[in-house]
Parts: C-alpha cells; structure tokens; sequence
C-alpha cells in the first residue's frame, strides 16, 4: 500500500531521485529516462481518455494501469535480487503482452487493409492516440537503451512495442474503422 502523506519532500533537490530499491542515482540516468516517458505515455493516455468511451475507455484505462505496472518494475533495478527484497518486486508479467496482442487481434480484424500511410489525426481521439504511440515508442526506445548497460524485465520492452502498435489499430478505430484516416499523399506539395 502507498501511503504519499508529504507531497514534497526536498531529497531530490540535489538533482537525484531514489530507486524503488532504496538506492540513489541522477535523475538524468537511463533508468529515470524510461521510466518517466512511460510516465509520460501515461499522461497522455489520460488525454486520449478525454475522448474514449465504452470498450475503448476500459482498455485504455487497463493500460493506464499496466504501465504505473512497468514504471514500477523499471524504477527497481537488480532483477537478479528479487528473492532478497523485504517484498517481492512488481514485475510486468508476460500476460499483461498476451492481452495487448489479442486486443490487438480483435481490433485489427474489423479494419480495411491499409494502402498508405496514415497521417497523425483525423478525430481527436485518433489524434492523441497517435501522440500515444509516438511516447510509448520513444519510452521503448529508452528501455531498450537501458538494456544494454543494465538488467530490466524484457517483458518492458515487448509491452512497448505491442503498446505502439495497439495505439495505431485503436486509432484507425476512432476514425470510424479507418474511414476517416489522414492518409499520406507522397510528394503532394512539391
């Protein structure tokens, strides 16, 4: 249970931040990095559920918690001490991608194959689910960054990457199933 009495508490006024084990780093450190854009992706979930409703509210609001789920594992670095920790440390669980991909599934199914790119917008749904994908693929990015110099689950990585990809089938959606996608014209305005 998080009990958050003192909003402020002036330790990181250093320029450092404490990790979910207890140790301390910069606050510019890779892991920081991820670990805030996936707060970032969360962000901008909530403003996309601004525009959600029905199935589509409840997914997102799913995610939302999937990725508090992800910042949580990633703020806690040496996977490899799990046992020893006073509790045991929240890790993204494989399923949590299973669901992802068969949200997936379902959605894409009902939508026309593409024939172009599609262009940022259309409702404002699909617009700030494309500002969704755009974050999460950069937070994926920075995981990825991270796991070159550090252990993290690699079930992060793969979240994000299906993560992506589900903003884009749920952004076809909201542009009633792909009918009102922005598509790219190559060259148009040469």
């Amino acid at each position: 249970m998080v009990v958050l009495n003192k909003i402020y508490t002036k330790t990181g006024d250093g320029g450092d931040t404490a990790l979910g084990n207890g140790s301390r780093v910069s606050k510019t450190s890779p892991r920081v990095s991820a670990y805030g854009t996936v707060d970032e992706t969360n962000a901008t979930v909530g403003l996309a559920r601004l525009h959600a409703s029905g199935d589509m509210d409840t997914m997102l609001a799913a995610i939302q918690n999937d990725l508090f789920d992800l910042g949580a594992d990633l703020c806690r670095p040496e996977m490899e001490k799990d046992a020893e920790a006073e509790y045991p440390p929240l890790r993204l669980a494989d399923s949590q991608v299973s669901r992802l991909e068969d949200e997936i599934d379902a959605i894409n199914a009902n939508l026309a194959t593409l024939r172009s790119f599609i262009l940022p917008g259309g409702s404002a749904l699909a617009a700030h689910l494309h500002l969704c994908r755009t974050v999460s693929r950069r937070a994926e990015r920075l995981c990825v960054e991270l796991s070159s110099d550090e252990s993290i689950n690699p079930a992060t990585v793969k979240y994000l990457n299906r993560l992506s990809d589900w903003f884009f089938v749920a952004s076809r959606v909201a542009n009633e199933n792909g009918a009102k996608d922005v598509l790219w014209v190559p060259g148009a305005n040469r």
